[in-house]
């Protein structure tokens, strides 16, 4: 394919995208299909001579439509949103065409230098803290990171490290095996097992704290498994603090949290994977109290903040912790500006890095403040919207409270009830959710989550549940 085709062929694909998004409410939310489904729709070789494009456009229909769980339908309602808009699409698109991996300044200057603007944005958007900013001229600042999970895996260990040599300055006999086995990390019971997983590829010990009747860690909790830990002879090295759960969206108790780890000398990491993009609106702030007391801060602009995947942001306090645990430099990566920009692969896992600020630079300036802020409120409404209309059902009850843009629900029977309603509405496939479960209750979560979502689509799953519901009482007398 030259220059000349591709400009017939994208502008193709573009026509494709858009027909494909403005008419997705009518393809069924969930796939039929059963695992294997593909193999007998393709060859099981690559084709020896080129294929025609037209026959490759026409076998996306064919092949991969039907295995396609469509997560930007308004009928999704299942996990959290993950964004997309226009404006993120044609950014990676421009992405994809300079195809640069920035793994250092040089390798593409402008790749590393956007992304440090993007991340000032970002972090004054939200009204973090000014050690954040990269521009406030001291050791803190953003980036940008494939996903959450890989976030705290990277603040975990960057942690880990600092911890060990703490620890070898007061006991230099100690080697670094003995310290790690005496490490202990900190999450509450609702935090995502991204974390544990992270613990475990540390490895460190990991603590699960219980939450209180609101599904949040408590100063008091954790200040108690701190102490417990040391008279162990255990260090106590990190605290996971979450904020806005995958089960709930509840929110642990910054407040009272951060001066524990202050004065015990542990690092503070904050994960706000979700709720972190409502946090831009001033009536969502609040949430996020507290953290002044952190080391460590990260959320997903591409889960509701309509950048597409992957782009989840994470902000150092002091950048030197984390560069320092990756700084693996040889030669052929060296160039003369490193000790005066950064370079971000030092601040991450792999090497290789896309150009992702761009999709951060396209949407912020299409949509603005006040459009991502009112794409915000919208959902939440929407959410609040749901949430009455299950309070008018005496045979439902809430679980948990509705803050932004999920809602928790369940009939006010047992969990094998509620496990078969689920299970007969995703057969039906005409909306899509998923169950979670805290302290032995099952529940259903609604998550308002795709751009195009309105109080139609609201009021079509809620008569989608009763319908169902009415079934299965029946069923059940």
């Amino acid at each position: 394919m030259d220059s000349k085709e591709f400009r017939i062929r994208g502008k193709e694909m573009i026509d494709l995208v858009a027909d494909y998004l403005e008419n997705i409410e009518n393809r069924q939310v969930l796939p039929s299909v059963k695992p294997g489904y593909l193999k007998d729709l393709i060859p099981s070789e690559a084709p020896a001579h080129p294929d025609k494009w037209e026959d490759l456009v026409s076998d996306i229909e064919r092949v991969i439509m039907p295995g396609v769980t469509h997560w930007h339908s308004p009928h999704f309602h299942a996990y959290f949103p993950t964004a997309n808009s226009y404006p993120a699409i044609c950014a990676d698109i421009l992405s994809d065409a300079i195809a640069c991996i920035g793994f250092s300044w040089i390798a593409t200057p402008a790749c590393t230098e956007l992304e440090v603007v993007m991340m000032d944005w970002l972090a004054r958007l939200l009204n973090m803290p000014e050690f954040y900013l990269a521009s406030s001229g001291g050791l803190g600042g953003g980036v940008i990171q494939g996903t959450a999970s890989e976030s705290v895996l990277v603040t975990l260990l960057s942690a880990r490290n600092k911890a060990i040599h703490e620890a070898k300055l007061e006991h230099p006999e100690w080697s670094d095996y003995l310290i790690r086995s005496k490490l202990v990390a900190y999450c509450s019971d609702q935090s995502h097992s991204s974390f544990e997983r992270a613990t475990l590829l540390a490895p460190v010990k990991c603590r699960k704290l219980p939450c209180d009747k609101k599904y949040s860690l408590r100063g008091e909790t954790l200040l108690n498994a701190i102490e417990n830990d040391k008279k162990e002879g255990l260090i106590p090295f990190f605290v996971c603090a979450t904020l806005g759960t995958t089960s709930v969206c509840s929110y642990d108790n910054l407040e009272e949290l951060g001066p524990i780890c202050h004065e015990n000398n542990i690092w503070l990491h904050i994960d706000a994977a979700y709720a972190g993009s409502a946090f831009i609106c001033p009536e969502f702030r609040p949430y996020l109290n507290g953290v002044e007391f952190s080391d460590s801060f990260n959320f997903n602009p591409h889960k509701w903040l309509l950048v597409n995947f992957d782009c989840s942001a994470l902000w150092i306090k002091n950048r030197s912790f984390i560069v320092d645990s990756f700084n693996v430099d040889p030669i052929y990566l060296k160039h003369e500006h490193q000790n005066v920009a950064p370079d971000f692969r030092h601040w991450q896992i792999p090497l290789g890095r896309r150009f992702r600020s761009l999709k951060l630079w396209f949407v912020m300036r299409i949509y603005g403040a006040t459009g991502l802020q009112d794409y915000i409120r919208k959902h939440v409404d929407l959410a609040k919207y749901f949430e009455s209309l299950v309070n008018k059902d005496d045979r439902f009850e809430i679980v948990g409270e509705v803050t932004l843009g999920l809602v928790c629900f369940r009939l006010k029977q047992s969990n094998e009830l509620n496990e078969n309603l689920l299970k007969i509405i995703t057969q039906d496939a005409k909306i899509y959710m998923v169950p979670s479960k805290i302290n032995d209750i099952y529940f259903l979560r609604f998550a308002i989550c795709a751009s195009s979502t309105e109080k139609r689509h609201v009021e079509f799953a809620w008569e989608n549940i009763l319908k169902h519901t009415d079934i299965l009482l029946k069923n059940n007398q």
